[in-house]
Order: C-alpha cells, then sequence, then structure tokens
C-alpha cells in the first residue's frame, strides 16, 4: 500500500505499508480509518500460479549450484497444492523437503517427501 501524506498541499512523505493478509483486517478497524482513507494504491497479492512456483523453486535451485531435475514433477505438483503460492511457505516447505531427501539418501525429491515435510512443518 502506498500512502501519500498531504500537509499544507505538499507531499511531505510517502509511506509504504506492506504485510500479511491480517495488515487489510487491521486496517478495517475504526481506529485505523484516517489512515485507511489516505492510503491512494492498495494492491493484494494473490500468490504464485502453478506455472510460477515450479519457475520460482527452479530458480532457487538453479542459484544454489543445483540440478533441476533434483525435484520430480509430482513433488512440484504437490509443493503447488500444499503452498497455495505463498513465497514464504514455498521456501519452507523446500528447506525442509531437501533437508529430509538428504537424510533419506534420496536423489530426487518427490511428492512422499513434501508429504512428509508438509507433516515434520505442521507439528512444529
Amino acid at each position: 500500500m502506498l500512502m501519500n501524506y498531504q500537509f499544507d498541499s505538499l507531499n511531505c512523505f510517502t509511506l509504504i505499508l506492506s504485510g500479511e493478509p491480517n495488515l487489510n483486517i487491521t486496517l478495517q478497524k475504526s481506529p485505523n480509518e484516517a489512515l485507511r482513507q489516505r492510503i491512494s494504491v492498495h494492491y493484494n497479492f494473490a500468490g504464485l500460479n502453478p506455472d510460477e512456483v515450479k519457475d520460482y523453486v527452479c530458480h532457487k535451485i538453479a542459484v544454489a549450484g543445483g540440478a533441476r531435475s533434483i525435484v520430480g514433477p509430482d513433488a512440484m505438483e504437490t509443493l503447488t497444492g500444499f503452498c497455495q503460492g505463498n513465497p514464504r511457505i514455498i521456501d519452507n516447505l523446500m528447506t525442509n523437503a531437501l533437508l529430509l531427501g538428504t537424510q533419506l539418501d534420496k536423489q530426487v525429491i518427490d511428492s512422499e517427501i513434501i508429504m512428509a515435510a508438509a507433516n515434520a512443518q505442521a507439528l512444529g
């Protein structure tokens, strides 16, 4: 969200608010109405689509020096379904999956490893 605060017809500063979807809930509360009225641009990130999830994961693996082939297509589908396009969840789940895959001496991350990583993450 981008907010231009005008004082005596001058833009004194620009404030960018960025946060989780809960920020919208907080801004909807009546004590924050004046702030909400001053927001000039409002954008909600809907998440990555399945193709973007695949590109995102493959890019991260490539930057780390890995081969794209270490994540199987079934794992990518399971990951996409579980993470619903949220990059933070993708990162956390893939980190856990790669660690688990290493511990199990797997050459390719499959959907079983993704599900095991998701279960481990849910258990905290």
